[in-house]
């Protein structure tokens, strides 16, 4: 089979394509060059598709004697992950960008430009399983539950799921895919992990996107209506988030507050108390259903995960039309809307869906609106 293995620059990538060669079949490597800037530079664990990252793609590709190429990719990765990314937060929404990633470069733009050139698959470093089911391939946790990454990956739906390798599935762990590639002579066996968002190198998330959304001064606001700070833009905040509120005097009974809402049409952050914030109904949009066996229009029994290194929680689930209704057993708190919502049964991963509503508003749809009006 001709595979076309995605060489981030990172160890996890260099091992998979080097366990795609061991399984006999005809690789090749390309790395992605997604900054628009083609003297980023890597900040310690920071950022990823740097200059660093592209030499070190390179370096293992000559290592496990594949050819390798440099595909830019910037132009679909700015119009698509970054713009995404802005456009959410200015709507008051907590996107995810890795899970925009996947669903737009990784298995859209990369999958797509492989099959063109003829390649039957792409192999990447992610840590999920791919198994035969009954009805086509099955998404399901890596061995490894530290490192599992089939949350960020149940968005690619079920066509790409049939044309994607995930090698490193079965990796007992981090530790032994590092040692792996010491073995292999890949000199990333000892690089660090990226982390945080690969377009904000800094980490200052807020000052990115002020970069390019500009000041916008609003009110922060009680559960009551009452004015209790400002802020310089409604888009900096998210739903849950305690620290930078910068509230000039403390709640009457002195507890913390929370943002409980965004509301960017109004420009303003309403904040309340901890138990505000937890919900117990979803409903969630843009769904991506992987699993073909389970019924829709009937509520199922699961487990659904709402943050990438989240706990799985127990919850009801019905698909209905485009939308997902969701009701958890036991409330959650801080579940902010543009937060991707993963449905497992067992280590199976079911389908997907980006929270929309939650609450009272939720509710109406799950329980139907004489419930919520009880």
């Amino acid at each position: 089979m001709r595979v076309l293995a995605a060489l981030s620059g990172g160890v996890d990538s260099a091992v998979a394509a080097a366990r795609a060669v061991d399984a006999g079949h005809d690789v090749v490597g390309v790395h992605m060059a997604l900054s628009r800037s083609r003297a980023q530079h890597r900040n310690g664990s920071r950022g990823c598709c740097s200059l660093e990252d592209a030499s070190d793609a390179r370096r293992a590709a000559d290592v496990l004697g594949i050819p390798y190429y440099v595909w830019d990719l910037s132009e679909e990765f700015t119009d698509t992950v970054v713009a995404d990314f802005v456009s959410e937060y200015a709507a008051g929404r907590t996107p995810n960008p890795c899970v925009r990633c996947n669903e737009h470069i990784k298995f859209a733009a990369l999958l797509d430009r492989g099959l063109a050139l003829g390649f039957d698959a792409v192999a990447t470093g992610h840590y999920a399983r791919i198994t035969a089911g009954p009805d086509g391939p099955e998404l399901r946790r890596s061995l490894d539950p530290l490192k599992d990454q089939s949350y960020v990956l149940a968005v690619m739906g079920p066509e790409r799921l049939a044309r994607s390798l995930f090698p490193l599935g079965d990796a007992p762990s981090k530790e032994a895919v590092r040692a792996e590639a010491a073995e292999r002579g890949l000199s990333v066996s000892a690089k660090p992990d990226s982390y945080d968002i690969c377009f904000v190198a800094d980490g200052d998330t807020q000052g990115f996107l002020r970069s390019h959304l500009g000041s916008q001064p609003g009110e922060v606001v009680d559960a009551d209506g009452e004015v209790v700070g400002g802020h310089d833009g409604a888009y900096a905040f998210t739903v849950g988030q305690r620290k930078g509120l910068q509230l000039p005097r403390p709640a009457a009974d002195g507890r913390p507050r929370y943002v409980l809402e965004v509301d960017t049409a109004a420009n303003r952050v309403i904040v309340g108390p901890n138990e505000l914030l937890s919900v117990s109904d979803v409903v969630g949009d843009e769904v991506v259903w992987l699993a073909p066996d389970v019924e829709a229009d009937a509520w199922s029994e699961v487990l659904v995960q709402i943050r990438a290194h989240g706990d799985p929680l127990p919850a009801s689930v019905r698909r209905d039309g485009s939308r997902l209704l969701v009701v958890l057993a036991s409330p959650l708190r801080g579940l902010a809307p543009g937060q991707s919502l993963v449905v497992y049964d067992g280590d199976r991963v079911l389908g997907q869906a980006t929270v929309g509503l939650t609450g009272r508003a939720a509710a109406e749809h799950t329980r139907g609106p004489a419930a919520v009006g009880a």
